[in-house]
């Protein structure tokens, strides 16, 4: 798995430049409705860019990373973490050329959807009402919209049109003018200056198994025509947001077909989010649905041992999903869900390094979510920068002897009372004995001062002290 520094350094150079003319609009555009989406910091990053343009203009000079670390005060890594958010949001495109003086970078603004665009895309729009709540989201609505002609009934359009007004000029008159026939287009390599449409966000729809859906609708009459790309791209979207596989979106895709045989797209996303809501009672989907982005997974493709399984597992599901898996398949509380959820857009952690942390947070208080012991490892993962599942592991190991003392901070008796029997000390399944190659690695490193084994050693003699109360 490539990591940041890898993927760009302080010395590479960078040009900003616009897929068309952002409008002062676009800015409350990316405020109100991006920002609580993406976060600050990625709102940041996008203005920095957009100022770097010139006044009507498509193109910034040529600078390097390193004065953009000093103008945000941030250092690469957060940079590139918020650049990559941009980019899964459609706000931004990524262009990288390798030559003799090292790497360079283009970096294309893309303009925010429309406010009417966001509203009625299906994805987003979920997602900022499950974020910012109803009462909010409504008055988003009403700040982003505005009086029509239309309600105003009494007035009819007189407007004239093109050919009412002007006269076509024939065509011997341009013929006879040489100038009619210079090239119209731009020069080469030249492009001219407008608006570009925002594109919307797409799940690859290979994401999704078609061909069990169209399987299991073979019996039915339901014509393979109705599945324009349109119907395509809103199953695959749908998809994506509710976790709805494909046996299941069957029976929705049938709940949505009309009179005339075609599948009605706002039929088809009510249906989805009628058995989502009686799914998962009455809630809307969240981002803590998500599982661990690609680039920051391990790429184990053979898991050889239980560690490498247990990777696989925190990084295939989601943070709720861990927690369904600990109920048995019972659906968690919302108090959970929202600690979890706190976590993920406070902390800025990512979903497989959330699991971990839960997995090891719930083993140690008896599988219970204690909001304040986990929002404590969940700061200290956050300011070092946790990303992977598998340096969140490592981070536990080392770090287990002062969250055991965080742990037993809250639970220390009064002075002079007496002392209640601790239970005994339980580990996650992935905190076992580390290899022979990582205990020689580390015995050369001189950031590590103890073995695992030594340290766990300590950590049963201070257990059996605690219980005979010396």
């Amino acid at each position: 798995m490539a990591q940041h520094w890898q993927e760009t350094l302080p010395v590479d150079q960078y040009i900003v430049t616009s897929g068309g003319l952002l409008h002062d609009y676009d800015r409350k555009v990316l405020t109100f409705l991006y920002q609580p989406l993406i976060g600050s910091v990625c709102l940041s990053l996008y203005m920095t860019m957009w100022a770097e343009l010139e006044e009507n203009r498509l193109w910034s000079e040529s600078v390097t990373h390193h004065n953009l670390m000093s103008i945000m005060d941030m250092n690469l890594k957060e940079i590139y973490h918020a650049r990559q958010k941009l980019e899964g949001m459609g706000l931004l495109k990524t262009f990288v050329k390798n030559g003799e003086d090292g790497r360079s970078f283009i970096y294309e603004l893309q303009p925010p959807l429309t406010p009417e665009q966001f509203f009625l895309d299906g994805m987003l729009n979920v997602y900022l009402y499950r974020k910012v709540g109803k009462n909010q989201f409504l008055r988003l609505k009403r700040f982003f919209s505005d009086k029509s002609i239309a309600s105003d009934p009494g007035y009819a359009e007189i407007t004239k049109a093109f050919q009412d007004v002007f006269l076509s000029v024939p065509p011997e008159a341009l013929k006879s003018n040489p100038d009619y026939a210079v090239d119209l287009q731009a020069e080469e390599g030249n492009a001219f200056i407008g608006r570009a449409e925002a594109s919307k966000i797409q799940i690859d729809p290979g994401e999704f198994n078609y061909d069990l859906l169209l399987g299991g609708l073979k019996e039915s009459l339901i014509p393979n025509k109705a599945f324009t790309a349109k119907v395509k791209e809103a199953i695959s979207n749908l998809a994506f947001l509710y976790g709805i596989d494909a046996l299941k979106m069957k029976n929705i895709v049938l709940s949505a077909v009309n009179a005339e045989n075609e599948i009605d797209i706002d039929e088809l996303r009510k249906a989805a989010r009628d058995w989502y809501q009686f799914e998962y009672q009455d809630q809307l989907p969240a981002l803590l649905d998500r599982v661990q982005p690609a680039q920051h997974k391990a790429g184990i493709a053979k898991p050889k041992t239980k560690e490498e399984e247990l990777i696989l597992y925190f990084e295939r599901i989601s943070p709720r999903q861990l927690l369904i898996d600990y109920s048995g398949g019972a659906e968690p509380s919302k108090s959970d869900l929202q600690i979890i959820e706190e976590v993920m857009f406070n902390q800025k952690l990512l979903p497989g390094v959330v699991n971990v942390l839960v997995d090891y947070v719930m083993l140690k208080t008896d599988k219970k979510l204690a909001k304040g012991y986990i929002e404590k490892i969940a700061s200290h993962w956050s300011r070092k920068k946790i990303s992977t599942v598998n340096e969140a592991m490592q981070l536990a190991k080392n770090e287990h002897r002062q969250y055991l003392e965080w742990a037993e901070g809250k639970k220390a008796p009064a002075s002079g009372g007496k002392r209640k029997p601790v239970r005994k000390e339980v580990l996650p399944d992935w905190f076992e004995k580390k290899s022979e190659g990582e205990q020689n690695q580390q015995a050369g490193a001189p950031d590590h001062d103890h073995d695992y084994e030594i340290e766990k050693k300590k950590l049963e003699e201070e257990l059996k002290k605690f219980k005979s109360g010396r």
